[in-house]
């Protein structure tokens, strides 16, 4: 996937993490929707202004310019919630993390911005990568925010790293 809706080189993209990749990826699939709707919209106008005998007509040009700026706004709007979720979920070298910011404590990324499947399946693989049965299970179970940040999908999760063996 080409990567416009922000500026970022080869190595800062490989530097990102799994939460910062997915949301860099919406967006900049949100943009690309954005722009297809506009170039139909632009389209369409053009077909009904060709249709209505207005070829030169310079409500074509002004159609044109208006879809351009909406869609400068809403790409502006995308990009700067991109990188203010972007910058909530780097990784920092301690002190208390609050809000819709991560917990350290947790060991994974806790992005409340996320859907709860979305959640459950970065929890999920964080407890997955622990291969003693027991140890995951001791830990999942001492795990507070997994309660908070799973909420009802935490029991499910429970029962899913108890079965689940490597």
């Amino acid at each position: 996937m080409l990567f416009d809706i922000i500026e970022i080189t080869d190595e800062e993209l490989k530097a990102l993490s799994v939460v910062q990749m997915k949301m860099l990826r919406t967006a900049q699939q949100k943009k690309d929707e954005l722009e297809r709707k506009a170039d139909k919209e632009l389209k369409m106008y053009m077909l009904a202004a060709l249709n209505s005998g207005m070829k030169n007509s310079t409500l074509i040009a002004h159609k044109e310019r208006e879809l351009k700026d909406e869609l400068q706004f809403q790409t502006a709007v995308l990009v700067d919630n991109l990188i203010y979720n972007m910058s909530l979920n780097e990784p920092t070298g301690g002190g208390d993390t609050g809000g819709e910011g991560g917990d350290e404590s947790a060991g994974y990324i806790v992005d409340y911005n996320l859907s709860y499947n979305e959640r459950y399946v970065i929890v999920r693989d964080f407890y997955l990568a622990i291969p003693d049965t027991d140890e995951r299970l001791a830990l999942y179970g001492a795990d507070e925010v997994a309660k908070k940040y799973l909420s009802s999908y935490y029991s499910t999760l429970y029962s899913v790293l108890a079965t689940y063996s490597k």
